[in-house]
């Protein structure tokens, strides 16, 4: 199966090229095969000069292509990435790389062999293993967890990590359903909806070491869209489910 992966940046002229060079030497040591994969560089509104070095690694590898978003967003820059997608498997993970790189194979391996629609990768797991996180930072992510299971029903352990694949197939469905925020919230629309609409998700427990540097979230201004966002899609939920 062929698989594009998306890596959504926004002013990440630091360690994009570094980034990049890592996932490419992995894959391309990984998956041989001609023409199987891309690494899509979605571009959402960089000022600093993360356009001139993702367009130096488009005319360097074949597997890599550099995506002009037209405004910022990290929906938006998935959305625009995998709307244009040829692949089977489309999906993302975050340039800092914070999921180690072998849960990949996983994911794959699940879409591929295990007939799952969706790979979600989770920090919350009691497998999982989380390196470096702030006390601050997880707090804040398990209360977001908790109240997407309370207010939304839902089952599904982590809805903000940021490593998740699907099968391109059924990706119009679930943006025709409402996943379509152009934000953050995006990636748990997809958990959300392909769960009521009893889609076969996968649940992959990983490693992931946090980047503090790499962070800028501010909280509590992202919180207050979040539940925005979760009471728009709540008001949808009989619709979707039907």
């Amino acid at each position: 199966m062929t698989f594009d992966v998306t890596i959504p940046v926004l002013n990440e002229e630091a360690t994009l090229a570094e980034n990049v060079g890592i996932l490419h030497d992995f894959l391309k040591s990984n998956f041989p095969t001609p023409n199987q994969w891309r690494i899509v560089i979605a571009d959402n509104g960089s000022e600093d000069q993360t356009p001139v070095i993702g367009k130096q690694l488009d005319a360097r590898w074949e597997e890599v292509q550099y995506l002009q978003v037209p405004r910022r967003g990290v929906g938006l820059a998935l959305k625009t990435s995998w709307g244009q997608s040829q692949a089977d498997i489309v999906g993302y993970m975050d340039l800092d790389l914070a999921t180690d790189l072998p849960h990949f194979l996983e994911a794959y391996h699940a879409l591929s062999e295990k007939e799952a629609d969706l790979v979600y990768g989770t920090r919350l797991h009691q497998k999982s293993k989380v390196i470096g996180r702030s006390f601050k930072r997880e707090v804040a992510s398990r209360g977001f967890n908790w109240l997407l299971q309370t207010y939304l029903g839902t089952r599904f352990s982590d809805g903000m990590c940021g490593f998740k694949f699907l099968r391109r197939e059924v990706y119009p469905k679930l943006h025709a359903l409402g996943a379509d925020n152009d934000g953050w919230f995006f990636s748990t629309e997809l958990l959300i909806i392909s769960e009521w609409q009893k889609m076969k998700l996968y649940e992959l427990p990983v490693k992931w070491t946090d980047d503090a540097s790499s962070s800028q979230v501010r909280i509590v201004p992202l919180a207050k869209r979040y539940i925005k966002s979760m009471r728009a899609i709540k008001s949808k939920k009989a619709q979707i489910k039907l």
